[in-house]
């Protein structure tokens, strides 16, 4: 799966000053047990705080952690990358991944018509 540089070097910082646990978690509680939540969304919620407006601080936008994996898969697909490869990488199907995130993609119907004609042999004009 795609990582960011900036992203990997910062886990491999967290890695090399607190290891991980022995199922691989890299973010553990104090007895090595997952994390609860209510522990996980404190933090959470103190970190939209400091990154968001206070407008969209507010508002339900990224809401919860889970929401980074919708804009993660919605961005692969709105990049170009192809829906197999993003349905692997998300560890589901394709036809899931179709019916849960089609509705996201946008503004692709100029490329999409493009390809069909150069797949016919016209060369674009």
């Amino acid at each position: 799966m795609p990582c960011p540089p900036e992203l990997t070097a910062l886990l491999n910082d967290h890695i090399a000053q607190f290891g991980t646990s022995t199922d691989g978690r890299l973010f553990v509680g104090e007895r090595a047990v997952e994390l609860p939540k209510l522990t996980y969304m404190r933090a959470w919620r103190s970190a939209r705080v400091m990154a968001f407006t206070e407008d969209a601080a507010r508002s339900p936008l990224a809401a919860t952690p889970y929401a980074l994996r919708h804009a993660c898969v919605s961005t692969w697909l709105n990049g170009g990358v192809p829906p197999a490869q993003v349905a692997q990488w998300a560890g589901h199907s394709v036809e899931v991944l179709l019916k849960v995130y089609a509705k996201t993609l946008d503004g692709h119907e100029e490329l999409a018509r493009r390809r069909v004609l150069e797949a016919l042999g016209h060369r674009p004009t």
